[in-house]
């Protein structure tokens, strides 16, 4: 995939996410008359605490996903890079559990902030 791409790929998410977690005022503006029903109270798509519930848990899932694939990636790369070159594999494996526990922190701090908005 091409940078350009990627780029319009990410814009596209971020405006989906933009405008689905978008408050949207309410459709019946008028009050209805004195003998009807309200029978469209509680009738809107999503609401504010809704979206903040749905926000919180898709940002904590997306933290954990992305933690994954890096920690993923870090440990393939130093397997390969310890079978090219055996002897330099006690600094590789330092390097690359460094590396994943800060990725993990910096997951850890995503997911706490996902589920703080959800409550």
């Amino acid at each position: 995939m091409s940078k350009r791409t990627a780029r319009l790929s990410l814009t596209m998410i971020a405006l989906g996410f933009v405008l689905m977690f978008a408050s949207v005022p309410a459709v019946h503006a008028q009050e209805p008359a004195a003998g009807a029903a309200k029978a469209t109270e509680g009738s809107y798509f999503l609401t504010t605490d809704g979206a903040r519930k749905v926000g919180g848990a898709i940002g904590a899932g997306l933290a954990v996903i992305g933690a994954g694939a890096g920690i993923g990636r870090i440990g393939g790369s130093a397997v390969e890079s310890m079978a090219r070159q055996p002897e330099a594999s006690g600094q590789i494996s330092t390097a690359m559990i460094i590396t994943a526990a800060m990725i993990e922190g910096a997951a850890l701090f995503g997911v706490v902030v996902g589920l703080l908005a959800s409550f």
